[in-house]
């Protein structure tokens, strides 16, 4: 039986024709088809001459690889030409002839033999490249974006921030996304919880702070800083630690010092930028509060103690007074080009930071914008009722100098804080008083908190438009 028939068929781009004997198929291509062809081949080379854009740090080892190449190939021409000139062997000449292509034109026989050459130079380090990048593709995507994003990030500016707690890792996520170049520095002044516990058995600096800074600025936040976050909820001397705070406190023990127990956690995390302590002294936050109940003014020492004492806290001060900054931290300071002050706990997290001696002296020395980062939610027993001019008016009374050139403050106000726990609103006093950027900061599943992406997409818009084009 014969079937004469015609099957287009869209999907595939092809025409199926049965004509005359069912076993005879043809199968022609359309032109779509080829047009589909040269698109997908001229986006490929595209791709790859993504490889070429500036700023890739690509192209100069490329050239470099090149040259190298062509000088070699010089030498081996000079010594066969040597050779070729100067050999009384009959029988290699004229193989030597065949293979130098004498029988052509000089001319022709560059453009035939660089030609060869450089196609094999490219071919062999676009097949290296593949090869050695290939296990640094994540979740598909292309290993030159990954690329151009990291050089683009190893090259932006560079910025210090000032805080503490889950406000300023939720900062330090946000920021790593537009640059490489970032210092934490954190207070060591903690002496609650596991850093305390730590504090007061051996002796060493909290590593608290420290540990979320490390962990929000790793390059591999999904396991490792997982890990090292993990805290023990049972045995006989871990429980309430965790493993992190465990890990800095060994390695104190084993290099015979913090900074360099804490630089090597930063390496074992992979972690952008660096974060350091604003000091290196054994320092305690003392503070005086208005007691609840008696109105009396009463003096509490130790940071814990003043988040949990029923009251007012009106000052609060190190001890010893004259502990000296970090001088790595002060280096940085004075090499930024954006300083962010906050967010973190206005008594416990950022004042234990701007009281260290020297270090005000060195953001007021610094040429960078200083951005004041305003809390979203006022802090039980530390902040109650507060709004924004009270927090910058509290910082501006202790350092008795104006830090900042800007606050950047919340306008979102929607959402539940539960608890006791209010907005830190923008108040008319804050307008007048400050140079005020507003925007929506709000996380929206924890809304007492920055979220990362918007507060670093606003920091980074802000600096832009202050100082011009980042690239």
């Amino acid at each position: 039986m014969y079937i004469q028939a015609t099957w287009w068929l869209e999907q595939a781009g092809k025409s199926l024709t049965l004509a005359g004997n069912p076993a005879i198929i043809k199968i022609m291509s359309t032109p779509e088809k080829k047009n589909n062809w040269l698109r997908r081949l001229a986006k490929r080379i595209q791709q790859e001459l993504i490889w070429l854009t500036p700023g890739m740090g690509y192209k100069r080892w490329l050239v470099l690889t090149v040259i190298g190449s062509m000088l070699l190939g010089l030498g081996a021409a000079v010594l066969v030409l040597d050779y070729y000139r100067n050999t009384t062997n009959q029988v290699l000449v004229p193989i030597l002839a065949v293979l130098s292509l004498r029988f052509l034109d000089r001319p022709i026989r560059f453009l035939l033999f660089g030609g060869l050459g450089m196609a094999m130079i490219l071919i062999g380090i676009w097949g290296a490249n593949r090869s050695l990048l290939r296990p640094f593709e994540k979740n598909g995507k292309p290993v030159w974006d990954t690329l151009k994003n990291y050089r683009q990030r190893e090259k932006g500016i560079k910025v210090v921030v000032i805080g503490g707690g889950h406000g300023l890792a939720a900062l330090l996520r946000g920021l790593k996304e537009y640059t490489h170049n970032i210092t934490a520095i954190v207070t060591v002044a903690d002496d609650g919880g596991s850093s305390g516990e730590l504090r007061r058995d051996l002796g060493v600096l909290p590593p608290g702070d420290i540990r979320n800074c490390l962990s929000a600025l790793s390059n591999d936040e999904a396991l490792l800083s997982q890990v090292f976050q993990y805290r023990f909820t049972a045995g006989a001397g871990l429980e309430g630690h965790s493993l992190g705070n465990l890990f800095i406190t060994a390695l104190s023990e084993i290099t015979g010092s913090f900074e360099e127990a804490v630089a090597e956690s930063g390496r074992v995390l992979a972690i952008y930028g660096q974060v350091l302590p604003s000091t290196l002294s054994n320092v305690q936050l003392v503070g005086e509060v208005q007691d609840e109940a008696t109105q009396e003014v009463v003096q509490v020492r130790g940071e814990a103690e003043l988040t949990e004492y029923p009251g007012k806290i009106l000052k609060v001060w190190l001890e010893p007074a004259e502990s000296p900054a970090y001088p790595p931290t002060t280096s940085a300071i004075l090499d930024a080009d954006l300083i962010l002050i906050g967010p973190g706990s206005l008594y416990t997290s950022l004042l234990p930071n701007l009281l260290v001696k020297g270090l005000t002296d060195a953001i007021l020395a610094s040429r960078a914008e200083t951005f004041y980062i305003c809390n979203i939610a006022t802090e039980q027993g530390e902040t109650d009722g507060f709004n924004a001019s009270d927090h910058a008016r509290e910082i501006d009374r202790h350092i008795c100098k104006h830090l900042f050139n800007l606050a950047i403050c919340n306008k979102n106000y929607h959402g539940d804080l539960g608890g006791k726990a209010q907005w830190v609103r923008l108040d008319d006093g804050m307008k007048q008083n400050y140079r005020v950027y507003e925007a929506d900061l709000v996380d929206d599943l924890y809304p007492w908190r920055h979220s990362s992406r918007k507060l670093a997409r606003a920091i980074m818009n802000l600096y832009e438009e202050r100082t011009g084009p980042l690239n």
